[in-house]
């Protein structure tokens, strides 16, 4: 079975949670086989994890955006581990460093990041990095942390330089793609597509934000994820049913806990 997995979505956001099965069965009918809700803030967990044990084609991660980390300054490695026990969880974060718009002090991040990936370190759950004009730190906690012991994780809605990329790939990570990738003046990051490894790229949409050309404007929802795959594929002069194929195996093997639909 082909299908395409939007590997980074927020059902609960506004612009999709006012018509959600209705956005959750656009994405069905447009070949989307798997969502991943991403948690931002612990309060709105629950939330989260409801959405995903009412589908069985939507996961949930825990965790908190680094634009949160001063209104939740002293999370607790445990809250997310104990969280994170729930079947329908299989990721932790998003978390990591946001320079751009700086909603939270740069010190109250970091503590926030390096408490994720403890728990994804002891979890075994892969990690879902968010880095704004913060690369220098983010490889920095990155390396520091995978020298302190090995976690899973993946570099989300990719946007930094092909240093950065390396770095990332040389530790083992993943890289997703987001609709960026699709506008006119992403060069640099449309020749960072075409040289990410076919076994480490994922897609994502990120909805309800970034939404790709040909929907540039409108509320991001996770069927456009298909848009982007096929402009990644074009990129890669590879089908679509070939980077389908592998960004989907690839999700299931970075989110090892989640179960394929077809298989529950």
């Amino acid at each position: 079975m082909t299908y395409v997995i939007d590997s980074h979505c927020h059902l609960n956001y506004k612009g999709l949670t006012e018509q959600r099965e209705a956005v959750i069965e656009r994405a069905r009918d447009a070949g989307v086989g798997v969502m991943l809700g991403i948690n931002t803030k612990l309060k709105e967990f629950g939330e989260v994890r409801e959405i995903a044990e009412a589908h069985p084609d939507i996961f949930a991660t825990v965790g908190i955006h680094p634009h949160e980390a001063e209104n939740e300054p002293d999370v607790a490695v445990e809250a997310l581990v104990e969280r994170a026990q729930h079947p329908r969880v299989v990721g932790i974060g998003e978390t990591g460093l946001d320079y751009y718009y700086e909603h939270a002090p740069r010190e109250a991040q970091k503590f926030n990041f390096r408490a994720h990936i403890e728990a994804a370190r002891q979890t075994r759950l892969p990690v879902i990095v968010h880095t704004r004009d913060a690369e220098k730190d983010t490889a920095e906690i990155l390396r520091d942390e995978m020298g302190k012991g090995a976690f899973k994780g993946v570099i989300h809605c990719f946007t930094a330089s092909q240093k950065f990329a390396e770095i990332a790939l040389d530790l083992g990570l993943y890289i997703s793609i987001s609709g960026i990738v699709t506008f006119k003046n992403a060069k640099d990051l449309q020749e960072s597509a075409r040289k990410v490894p076919l076994d480490r790229l994922l897609v994502e949409t990120d909805a309800p934000f970034l939404a790709p050309v040909p929907h540039r404007g409108q509320t991001c929802e996770p069927a456009f994820v298909v848009d982007t795959a096929r402009f990644v594929a074009d990129l890669r002069g590879i089908s679509f049913a070939e980077l389908a194929e592998a960004t989907t195996e690839n999700f299931f093997r970075l989110f090892s806990k989640a179960i394929r639909p077809e298989a529950a």
